[in-house]
C-alpha cells in the first residue's frame, strides 16, 4: 500500500530524477546563469507603472519601479522564470540592491517623483542593500519622503518581528511602506497593528472582474474597511478594464494600478502627462 510518506518520496523522484525533471532543472540553472551574467553586465533597468488616484484616475499618485533583467540577446527575461529560484540566494540580494540603486537614482534625478520599489525581507540588514539605501537617502534629503518600499504579504510574515523594527526605523526617516499582494497569503490581521504599513495593495485576484463578481466585491470591501481602520492608503492591483475601475472608484478605493491605466514602461516617469504626486 502506498503511504503518504512514500507517495511524497515518489513525487520527488519523478520530478527530479526522470528526464523531464532533469530538463527542468537544467533549464532553471541556465536561466539563473543568464541572470548572473546580466548583473555582471549591468543589463538591468526599471520599468515604471503608474498608480493612479481613485477619484481622479487621470492623475498619477506615484509609480512602481519594476526591475527588468535583459538576457544575452538584450530581450527582457520574464521575472516569473527566475524570481522564486533566486529569492533565498545571494543573487536575490544582488537583484534587490540593483533595483534599489536604480530607484534611488531616479528619485534623485527627478525631484517631483514618488516611487515604490520591491524588496525582500531577506535584504533587511544585508550590508550591500543597507549601504545602497543609506547612501541614497544621504545624497538628497527629499528622497526618503518620496520612497516607498514594497514588501509582499508572504515575505513579511516570514519574519514579522524583524520587519516591524526595520519599518519603524525607516518610517522615522520619512520612508513609506506598502504591503504588497494583500490577501494572497496566510494573513494574520494581528500583525497589522504591529507593522503600521502606510499603503495596503489588494491582490489582483480580488480585483479581477470585480464589477461582475459579488464574491470579489464583498472581499475587497472588507479589505478596504480593514485598511481604513488602520489608516492605510489602499491600492487595487491588476485593474484591467473600465467597469472594474469605475466600481472601485465608487467603492472608495484610494488608488488603482493595472494595464487599464498603463503598462510598465522604461520611459522616464516625468515624461508622462498627468503626473500629480500625492502629498506625503
Amino acid at each position: 500500500m502506498l503511504t503518504r510518506d512514500s507517495f511524497k518520496k515518489l513525487v520527488r523522484v519523478i520530478s527530479v530524477e526522470t528526464p523531464p525533471g532533469i530538463a527542468i532543472n537544467q533549464q532553471s540553472s541556465a536561466v539563473l546563469q543568464m541572470v548572473e551574467r546580466a548583473l555582471e553586465r549591468r543589463d538591468v533597468m526599471l520599468a515604471y507603472q503608474p498608480v493612479v488616484q481613485g477619484r481622479r484616475p487621470e492623475q498619477i499618485a506615484f509609480y512602481e519601479g519594476l526591475l527588468r533583467v535583459l538576457d544575452d540577446r538584450g530581450c527582457v527575461l520574464p521575472a516569473k522564470n527566475f524570481i522564486d529560484a533566486v529569492e533565498n540566494t545571494p543573487l536575490g540580494r544582488e537583484l534587490d540592491i540593483m533595483a534599489l540603486e536604480l530607484g534611488l537614482a531616479a528619485l534623485k534625478s527627478q525631484p517631483n517623483l514618488r516611487l515604490s520599489i520591491n524588496m525582500s525581507v531577506r535584504s533587511i540588514g544585508h550590508p550591500g542593500w543597507m549601504k545602497a539605501l543609506n547612501s541614497g537617502l544621504a545624497a538628497d534629503e527629499t528622497v526618503a519622503e518620496r520612497l516607498i518600499l514594497e514588501i509582499t504579504e508572504s515575505s513579511a510574515m516570514e519574519m514579522p518581528e524583524l520587519v516591524a523594527v526595520f519599518m519603524q526605523d525607516l518610517q522615522a526617516r520619512g520612508v513609506c511602506f506598502a504591503l504588497d499582494d494583500f490577501g494572497a497569503g496566510q494573513t494574520s490581521f494581528r500583525y497589522l497593528r504591529e507593522f503600521y504599513f502606510d499603503i495596503l495593495k489588494i491582490d489582483g485576484q480580488f480585483i479581477k472582474d470585480i464589477a461582475r463578481s459579488p464574491d470579489n466585491q464583498v472581499l475587497t470591501e472588507a479589505l478596504i474597511s480593514v485598511a481604513r481602520h488602520f489608516d492605510m492608503l489602499t491600492v487595487a492591483e491588476n485593474v484591467e478594464n473600465a467597469d472594474d475601475a469605475a466600481f472601485l472608484a465608487a467603492g472608495g478605493i484610494d488608488c488603482m494600478q493595472g494595464y487599464h491605466f498603463g503598462m510598465p514602461t522604461i520611459s522616464p516617469p516625468m515624461a508622462v502627462a498627468g503626473y500629480r504626486p500625492m502629498p506625503t
